[in-house]
């Protein structure tokens, strides 16, 4: 299917109780290496598009880097929870409130797209994916990681494990991902939907309970 029903933005209390969970020590660890693993064939100042960065986090790191970072959520309380991080954090990074399947922005005006753990959430994904590839300038890639629908429940429980939660909110993020992963697409839907999209493909990476989706311009 090339559209999905929607559900409710993060705003509020629950974009706040999100933000907490995402930044544990051990969360935070990860975003850092997963910035150095997308970047590390990337030039110095290259321009980076984040597509729903939540709180933030993983735009700052890549500023941090020296790229310059642009982050576009649907969420309002996300933008604002992810501009008070990256001016607390000392970064520059351009949050901006908007929609994956109309972004705000010129065709050619990024060199890396990346988008985590949202794109089960778009409600016309093919239309997000069109969006990417035009404000891609030529050669650039789009990098999507995302849950797995083939991921099983022993592979929700041990990544919820790794986080490092308490155990309330252990459990209700092992609930939410589980109930996430039916809106996910596994690997073959992933190629279906890219091959119908301006890209026309994609090369996919797959572990026990992601893919790693790469699309090139």
């Amino acid at each position: 299917m090339s559209q999905r029903f929607r559900i409710p933005e993060m705003e509020g209390r629950i974009a706040h109780w999100y933000a907490r969970q995402r930044g544990t020590e051990s969360q935070l660890r990860e975003t850092r290496q997963q910035a150095e693993h997308l970047t590390e064939s990337l030039p110095a100042g290259a321009a980076i598009l984040e597509v729903a960065p939540g709180p933030g986090y993983f735009a700052v790191e890549l500023a941090r880097r020296g790229y310059r970072v642009t982050g576009l959520d649907i969420s309002r309380t996300m933008v604002q929870i992810a501009t008070e991080y990256a001016r607390e954090s000392g970064a520059t990074v351009d949050f901006r409130h908007g929609d994956s399947a109309e972004l705000p922005f010129a065709a050619d005006s990024f060199d890396l797209i990346v988008c985590q753990a949202a794109f089960k959430n778009f409600v016309r994904p093919v239309a997000a994916l069109d969006e990417m590839h035009r404000v891609l300038r030529p050669g650039g890639t789009a990098v999507i990681q995302d849950l797995n629908r083939d991921a099983s429940g022993a592979d929700i429980a041990a990544e919820t494990r790794r986080m490092g939660l308490s155990p309330v909110n252990a459990a209700a993020t092992r609930l939410t991902l589980a109930w996430l992963r039916r809106r996910a697409s596994s690997a073959a839907e992933f190629r279906a939907l890219a091959g119908r999209s301006a890209f026309g493909g994609c090369e996919i990476g797959t572990d026990a309970l992601g893919l790693e989706v790469r699309l090139r311009a």
